[in-house]
């Protein structure tokens, strides 16, 4: 993950496709007896096949994925293994509420065997088109009933959404878009995500709120919160958003990222430096189209403060300073009058300045204890306040160069 800020928040590298010569072979559930087959077992031919399944009892499920890498013979012979009841039962750990298994230890003992699990099936069903991986893993892991998104009876005090994201986080890595597009279609099939999506977004807040918690913790936990790279997880977040309108995608954001309580209560509102954060982080086009609806409707003071919290969030969280002075200009462009474009930008001044004062007010106070970050804000936002006419005084030189 870098430190600054692109033009584009949720931006997918183009990747080149793969696999695309594979041919469809749907697994057999019988061992291979030619001869051909026999010769690529290299010593495991001389075991029957119940002596062969007995020895993977021995090995670690890391142990075992690298063995299905040995030849095919061998690969269909796990597949038989995994296939039946005894291999069925050691490789599914189903006990994802006992309160031990769920301490920090014990629970990531848990996520790490889905994680290896992950990586056998993906190599076992390396020669396999994806829409065949897909239907076989699913035979695996249809009994599982808490990798389902409405399965599990607790789904707070459970580690089964999260077992299944780790799993698919592994078999997924490194594919290709499309095929992570067949992924994500797959998944909304079984799981009839987008009608429970529709029900939600349709509905008076908190009026479905346990399906809105199913929602939630399915996409977090299963989709979201398992890749290292921010493109990822822009990516999948990306496919939950884009069928939807903006006024439900907001929506389905608040109900997947906002605060979660247990009472039915309206929540508190959040903090503007939240909210700035939660824009930027949802890309340009929302970002842009929320602000041009907030000077389109003549709430320019309110837009004003909304640009110092966005450069605040820019100079605290080491993004590039441009890209505020950049939305900022492109939003000045919304205003039908140079009266009201020059009201925005005394505003934008304004913001600054009172804020500053507020802050400055609070530290001379001295009515803070020892964890009060009140000095800390007032710096942050001194150095935002710099870096934006910095950026601002580069624009225009730039611009006064190439005029001459």
């Amino acid at each position: 993950m870098t430190s600054t800020i692109s033009t584009s928040f949720t931006l997918i590298p183009n990747q080149k496709y793969r696999r695309s010569s594979r041919r469809s072979k749907p697994f057999c559930n019988t061992v291979d007896t030619d001869s051909e087959s026999l010769s690529t077992l290299g010593n495991f031919k001389a075991l029957p096949l119940e002596i062969f399944q007995m020895v993977l009892k021995y090995l670690s499920v890391k142990d075992i994925s690298m063995l299905s890498m040995v030849s095919k013979a061998v690969s269909n012979r796990l597949i038989n293994y995994i296939s039946t009841s005894s291999g069925n039962r050691r490789l599914l750990l189903q006990d994802f509420h006992n309160l031990e298994i769920s301490g920090k230890r014990e629970g990531s003992c848990v996520l790490e065997h889905y994680r290896s699990l992950g990586l056998l099936l993906k190599r076992c069903t390396l020669l396999l088109p994806t829409k065949d991986r897909l239907k076989y893993i699913h035979k695996i892991l249809s009994e599982v009933s808490c990798f389902k998104l409405s399965g599990c009876p607790s789904p707070l005090h459970c580690l089964g959404l999260q077992c299944y994201g780790v799993f698919l986080q592994t078999l997924t890595a490194g594919w290709d878009e499309l095929e992570c597009h067949r992924v994500f279609n797959f998944l909304c099939e079984l799981s009839n995500l987008p009608r429970k999506v529709q029900t939600v977004v349709s509905s008076k807040p908190g009026s479905a709120r346990k399906l809105e918690l199913r929602i939630r913790l399915f996409c977090r936990s299963v989709l979201l919160n398992h890749w290292i790279h921010r493109s990822d997880s822009a990516f999948w977040l990306t496919r939950i958003l884009k069928p939807w309108p903006m006024v439900n995608q907001a929506r389905l954001l608040y109900i997947i990222f906002g605060p979660v309580s247990s009472l039915n209560v309206v929540p508190r509102e959040w903090l503007m430096e939240n909210n700035a954060r939660l824009l930027i982080l949802s890309g340009n086009n929302i970002c842009f189209t929320f602000m041009a609806s907030k000077a389109v409707n003549g709430r320019a003071v309110e837009l004003a403060r909304l640009v110092v919290f966005l450069a605040l969030v820019c100079e605290k969280d080491l993004y590039c300073m441009d890209w505020a002075v950049k939305m900022m200009q492109k939003v000045c462009k919304v205003f039908s009058t140079p009266g009201e474009r020059n009201n925005f930008l005394q505003s934008v001044e304004n913001a600054f300045a009172h804020m500053i004062m507020d802050m400055l007010q609070s530290v001379m106070s001295g009515d803070h204890d020892e964890e009060d970050s009140s000095f800390l804000n007032l710096f942050h936002l001194v150095n935002a306040q710099a870096n934006f006419h910095k950026e601002i005084l580069y624009l225009t030189m730039r611009k006064n160069i190439l005029l001459f």
